[in-house]
């Protein structure tokens, strides 16, 4: 049979929105109701005629309510297989009735989690008979519907099920109930027992949208963004105008906010990210004078590229911003000017993402590789200390390039080089086979952008260096030195530092070990 009546439904919910109409409605079509605790209590008090639990069971909810639905007569009349003899035999024979629909939604132990409750509190937040009810009624899913999303209300309203919709209806229960025990297990290992890397690692994820493509288009995909109290980035921020988001969209918009937020507590700073890497940033006294600094990093690249800002944006900045073609603008908040001007440009993606993430955060990032994941910490290392290798000093400007510069290396894929001045960068070097060739390839990309410009020298004159792993030789620092670099960041740690220190010497730059490195793949 593949449209089955409603003839008995068990709801027990922990969040009620929507549920008397429901029960109303079931009632109406000749439903006979059974409920357990406050949603038995919220039935009653709109008027609806409800049976207890207890009353099924003959045993009394107990021990402050941890036991009431695990009992033979609940989950007999959830799992019977109704053409089946024997089972319909022990039904009648242990008096059980069928239950031909279930409506459970669990007990909020991720809200519970999220507003700082003691751990006594925490775990009388994990539900236990509610899965269970949930997981007996999905097994049995040819003859019971388990309905554990609301938005599924109005599909068993009218009084009978379909077998597709059971289908489905199990496969969200599973889904559920699976996060559920996701979540109880991450606060477990992590917050419970500090745990860095357990055993079983379970992930939590719900889809967000369904792309319409992955990398390329012959490619399928979907964003499933991250649940918990403290997920913040691209997967909560709000779209407020443009077309669809793609795959690479939301990769480099990441990108560009996770650059960006480094700069939370700075001057105004504008990104601008292409293909996941940075090609232009810049810090200024607003943020109209940070983007165009970081626009003339590199103009050929900014066209149809992803721009994040660490401040509201404003018309000013709005306006250049139009000047050309950009997918994406990223920032925590927008006036309404801006959203004047941007809402000419009917497929620019404007995201506002609220308070922008702490670049220090705690957290794991996991990478598929064939046949299994790679999982790191994040790379929350930003200000190291610093030593001073060479016999010049850097000066308080070098410094401040110094540590700019290390920042935005930071985000680069390796191997990278990145030359600053200013608080601007001059010249990005991204993801070359060895330092030498990224580091050339900086130099000339500040020496075309000068030359577009129309500027006498390049930025790199007077510039600051950083390199995120250390020059294995002295090539990698001789062509900095030819860029006209004047004080270099690295690691250090290379077999060969007494080598690239020397050189260093002999070209008179200043140069400091942090002792940190950054490789990014």
């Amino acid at each position: 049979m593949t449209t089955i009546p409603i003839r008995r439904a068990l709801l027990s919910v922990s969040d009620k929105t929507g549920i008397v109409d429901l029960a109303r409605s079931l009632a109406e079509a000749g439903v006979e109701l059974v409920s357990t605790g406050g949603t038995a209590k919220a039935l009653r008090e709109a008027g609806l005629s409800v049976r207890d639990i207890s009353d099924l069971t003959g045993f009394p909810e107990m021990m402050d309510g941890r036991v009431k639905t695990l009992h033979p007569v609940v989950h007999g009349g959830l799992l019977a297989v109704r053409d089946d003899a024997a089972h319909v035999a022990s039904m009648e024979e242990h008096g059980i009735g069928a239950i031909d629909l279930v409506v459970v939604n669990l007990y909020p132990f991720e809200a519970t989690v999220a507003k700082g409750a003691e751990r006594d509190e925490i775990i009388e937040n994990i539900d236990i008979g509610g899965p269970s009810m949930v997981r007996s009624a999905a097994k049995n899913h040819a003859f019971v519907a388990i309905v554990t999303d609301p938005a599924d209300y109005a599909v068993v309203a009218q009084g009978s099920t379909t077998l597709a919709d059971r289908r489905r209806f199990a496969a969200k229960a599973y889904a559920a109930t699976a996060a559920y025990d996701g979540m109880i297990a991450q606060w477990f290992a992590f917050a419970d027992q500090g745990e860095r890397f357990p055993e079983t690692l379970p992930l939590t994820l719900k889809r967000g949208q369904a792309l319409r493509y992955g990398e390329n288009p012959h490619q399928s995909a979907a964003f499933y963004t991250a649940s918990g109290p403290h997920a913040r980035g691209i997967g909560q921020a709000r779209q407020v105008q443009g077309k669809e988001l793609s795959y690479n969209n939301l990769n480099d918009a990441d990108a560009a906010l996770d650059l960006v937020s480094e700069f939370r507590e700075a001057a105004p700073t504008c990104v601008i990210v292409k293909h996941a890497n940075p090609c232009g940033v810049a810090t200024g006294a607003t943020l109209e004078e940070a983007y165009a600094a970081a626009f003339a990093c590199d103009t050929v690249s900014a066209f149809g590229g992803i721009i994040a800002l660490n401040r509201a944006l404003d018309g000013a900045t709005a306006r250049a911003i139009s000047g050309i073609f950009t997918e994406v603008v990223v920032a925590p908040d927008a006036d309404e000017e801006a959203l004047a001007i941007f809402a000419a440009k009917k497929n620019l993606r404007l995201l506002l993402t609220g308070d922008l993430p702490n670049p220090a955060r705690a957290g794991l990032l996991a990478k598929a590789i064939t046949g299994g994941w790679l999982v790191q910490t994040r790379d929350g290392a930003s200000n190291p200390e610093l030593q001073v290798v060479t016999k010049r000093q850097p000066t308080a400007e070098e410094l401040a390039d110094c540590r700019f510069a290390w920042t935005i290396a930071k985000h680069v894929k390796s191997n990278a080089i990145v030359y600053a001045k200013g608080g601007s960068t001059a010249g990005i070097g991204a993801g070359q086979m060895n330092r030498l060739e990224s580091a050339r390839i900086a130099a000339w990309k500040a020496k075309d952008a000068a030359e577009k410009a129309g500027w006498a020298t390049p930025r790199t004159i007077g510039s600051a260096v950083a390199s995120d792993a250390f020059f294995p030789f002295a090539d990698g620092l001789l062509a900095a030195v030819e860029a006209g670099a004047t004080a270099v960041i690295q690691p250090g740690g290379s077999i060969r530092d007494d080598e690239v220190i020397a050189a260093a010497d002999a070209a008179g730059l200043a140069m400091v070990f942090t002792g940190v490195r950054h490789f990014r793949h």
